[in-house]
């Protein structure tokens, strides 16, 4: 084919397909010709706003307690009794949030029990009441067939910490 002849060809293929795109706007106008000529509905106003209403804290100090402070006194920093052992070395599964160890069973060695616990690469580790687990300074005190238990020491959020009970239990 010379070049000409493929020009040509271009051309009337292109005219080809835009006529064919005028008949389905011949069909989109009478469809919106058709909408326009429907009377329009009711539009619903919009809802009244109301101003703001602004309120002035009046009351005496003398005989109610101010909005912002705690209606109860609370105990301030070490005040509450529970302190954290600075000076003690972490032990290695303290590194591990409590709820990504498992435990796993127990084992007893002559007269001593050890519960034994999972961590998420799959290594067992043997502990006993006294160690250390999870990363909110949890002390093992008691280990049963089906959990050991643990007292965490946590932020009581005003610059103390408090006790809370927590526990491990046997995984199927």
């Amino acid at each position: 084919m010379t070049a000409n002849l493929r020009s040509g060809l271009i051309v009337v293929l292109a005219m080809s397909a835009l006529s064919a795109c005028s008949a389905d706007m011949d069909e989109l106008d009478a469809y919106i010709n058709e909408i326009k000529s429907k009377p329009g509905g009711r539009i619903e106003p919009l809802p009244e706003i109301t101003p703001y209403e602004t309120f002035t804290y009046t009351a005496d100090v003398e005989q109610l307690r101010s909005p912002f402070q705690p209606d109860t006194p609370q105990a301030a920093g070490p005040a509450s009794g529970v302190t954290i052992a600075e000076d003690r070395l972490p032990e290695f599964l303290e590194q591990f949030p409590l709820d990504t160890l498992r435990m796993v069973g127990t084992l007893e060695l002559g007269e001593n029990e050890f519960g034994l616990v999972q961590t998420n690469d799959g290594l067992i580790h043997r502990v006993i009441p006294g160690n250390y687990v999870g990363q909110n300074h949890g002390r093992i005190v008691e280990i049963s067939e089906s959990e050991i238990s643990l007292i965490e020491i946590i932020s009581d959020g005003i610059g103390g910490y408090i006790e809370r009970d927590a526990a491990l239990g046997l995984s199927n």
